[in-house]
């Protein structure tokens, strides 16, 4: 069987034609309607020939007898390649930068992201972050609570932010807490949070720190999980419901399992980690998702991997059919991509 590569002008021009149109209509697509796009005039039997020819080189089906032929994975992942992405126009370029910054955090540029690419593309939108190695200190905040409870936020370098709320033994005012805060902000911003945290504990230890109500508060605060942070990735989601009126073939019990698997943060790093692989900067399409859910198998993936200025590893990405608008699509996550990366964090 010959290879992708092997195709020669006139079949990549009438298999591009038919992919284009299958993905206008969803419907199986015939000689006639080919001709009827063609620029040029080639007869209806000489492209019965070029799609008997595509058919038998895997790259079209024909779901009965006497219908058209139906694009496979193979044929759609040979078209992708062909296309070309649109520059964005500076004052569009300028409007999603702007829509961007107006948030002042990582957690929201990601969530912001995919509900972009949502409503660009009308699929999925995926946005993850993945924390730095080693994450940095920028600051901590400590609100008093009712009932001895104290709100714990601690703010990364690269603005990441993770709240815990946390029961102490007795009740401690704001104040106290301001105390606390203050120490750790003067003493410890900018420290590896790891490295900050044993060098708290250390400090308790020493025979002079029993006597510092401050550092001793500061040491339970610590035991409860202050400058403790999860380092899973941030992952946003946006979208999942437009599945649901595509006809993925199918059945409602598979349906229910892939909007559940969406639902999975592993499982959505693992999907785009498998699949997106390509050097970062780089936009990835691929075509028949299987190997992931079987019930993403006529789903296709379109995602970009970035480094951002703190170096945290982000990418946005966009889930859909195969019969998907690629152009769009592309277009979206590249400008999308590069406008995320190019802000400060």
């Amino acid at each position: 069987m010959p290879d992708e590569g092997a195709l020669n002008p006139r079949e990549q021009e009438i298999l591009q034609s038919i992919v284009r149109a299958y993905i206008q209509t969803g419907e199986p697509v015939s000689s006639r309607a080919i001709a009827r796009r063609r620029s040029q005039p080639l007869g209806a039997a000489s492209i019965r020939n070029v799609m008997a020819e595509l058919t038998d080189e895997g790259y079209l089906s024909q779901p009965h007898t006497s219908a058209g032929r139906v694009p496979t994975e193979k044929a759609f992942r040979c078209y992708v390649r062909s296309i070309t992405t649109r520059p964005l126009g500076t004052a569009e370029a300028q409007r999603l930068r702007a829509e961007l910054i107006e948030e002042d955090t990582v957690e929201g540029r990601l969530e912001r992201s995919s509900r972009m690419l949502t409503e660009w593309t009308l699929n999925v939108g995926i946005a993850a972050a993945m924390p730095a190695t080693g994450q940095i200190l920028d600051h901590i905040e400590l609100l008093a609570l009712a009932d001895r409870r104290v709100l714990m936020i601690v703010v990364t370098s690269d603005q990441m932010v993770h709240n815990r709320v946390v029961m102490l033994d007795e009740q401690s005012s704001q104040d106290e807490l301001n105390s606390i805060r203050n120490y750790v902000n003067l003493h410890f911003s900018g420290w590896m949070l790891g490295d900050a945290r044993q060098e708290l504990l250390r400090r308790f230890e020493e025979e002079r720190a029993a006597y510092d109500a401050i550092l001793r508060r500061l040491t339970v605060l610590c035991q409860k999980g202050l400058l403790t942070v999860d380092p899973s990735p941030e992952v946003h989601l946006d979208g999942a419901s437009n599945l649901v009126g595509i006809d993925l073939h199918l059945t409602r019990e598979r349906m229910r399992d892939l909007l559940r698997a969406l639902e999975e943060k592993k499982r959505l790093i693992d999907l785009l980690d498998r699949f997106l692989e390509q050097p970062a900067g780089e936009v990835g399409v691929h075509v028949g998702l299987e190997q992931a859910h079987p019930a993403m198998k006529e789903l296709a993936l379109i995602g970009m991997t970035f480094p951002l200025p703190s170096g945290m590893l982000a990418r946005v990405a966009v889930l859909g059919p195969m019969r998907m608008h690629y152009e769009k699509a592309i277009s979206a996550v590249l400008h999308i991509g590069r406008a995320f990366g190019s802000l400060p964090t």
